[in-house]
């Protein structure tokens, strides 16, 4: 018997969840009904939860063991696995201003991120998901098969070098055609904020490319745009999405904490 309540937000990508109380301990049924959305939905979303970092941490760990992002420092010793999604007057920029999937520039990047916001602009501030299933199944059968076999570069420099380039940033290559471990389903995999380059091709090649499916994958079409309000979570599956952030409220604060999922405890 289903304790949560699911609702759709779009018939490719984004539900909304209701009737459960992150607050409040949750039941191994709660979790995997959690995790089953999450699989289906690719990104799903939760409305009026004042947790604390605490609690946003012991719900994170229900899902696996937690990732330490490779990019910023964590928030503390205390929570080290905990970043800090921030601006206001005196930012220059935001985090997630590219498309782009949470740190694939990893050699495993996680698989996936739950992001708190305690701290709205008056307007604004909307993030906007996007279904790398619903992408790779537009193309044509001829680009699927040419994409199948290459591999790309994920470079950290391109999303974390502003905060400095003195750091050594981690560069992994991953396939351009990946298949999710869960569903089994193809995704396209790469992404404006952090590939560099195809491989196997000469770079002319593989700028003109990779401007394709950049452009492609950033298709109203594969989208959901989700708008904040005070104590809401989104928690998405960073193997078959991408995200941007809208930064459209400056000079005003937007601020949350975010943690990431490394290796999945639940299947």
């Amino acid at each position: 018997m289903s304790t949560i309540t699911i609702s759709p937000l779009t018939a490719r990508i984004g539900a909304e969840i209701d009737g459960v109380d992150l607050r409040a301990p949750l039941s191994d049924p709660q979790i995997h009904e959690i995790h089953h959305a999450l699989i289906e939905h690719q990104v799903i979303f939760f409305r009026d939860q004042p947790i604390d970092i605490a609690t946003q941490v012991a719900f994170g760990r229900r899902f696996g063991t937690l990732h330490l992002h490779t990019g910023v420092p964590g928030l503390s010793e205390e929570f080290p696995e905990v970043t800090r999604i921030h601006a206001d007057a005196d930012s220059t920029g935001i985090n997630g201003e590219e498309w782009h999937s949470d740190l694939s520039c990893d050699v495993v990047p996680p698989m996936g991120s739950i992001l708190h916001i305690h701290t709205l602009p008056p307007a604004g501030g909307d993030t906007i998901f996007a279904s790398m299933y619903a992408a790779y199944e537009a193309l044509s059968p001829n680009m699927r098969h040419y994409l199948e076999g290459l591999t790309a570069t994920h470079d950290g420099v391109l999303a974390f070098g502003k905060y400095g380039r003195d750091k050594k940033y981690p560069v992994s290559s991953h396939p351009v055609i990946k298949t999710h471990p869960v569903s089994g389903r193809k995704v396209i995999y790469v992404n404006r904020g952090f590939t560099s380059h195809i491989n196997e091709l000469p770079r002319d090649e593989s700028s003109a490319v990779l401007s394709y499916l950049f452009a492609h994958a950033a298709k109203p079409e594969f989208q959901v745009r989700f708008r904040w309000r005070k104590h809401s979570i989104a928690f998405w599956d960073n193997r078959c999405t991408q995200h941007i952030a809208i930064w459209d409220y400056f000079p005003h604060v937007r601020s949350g904490y975010r943690v990431q999922i490394d290796t999945e405890g639940l299947n």
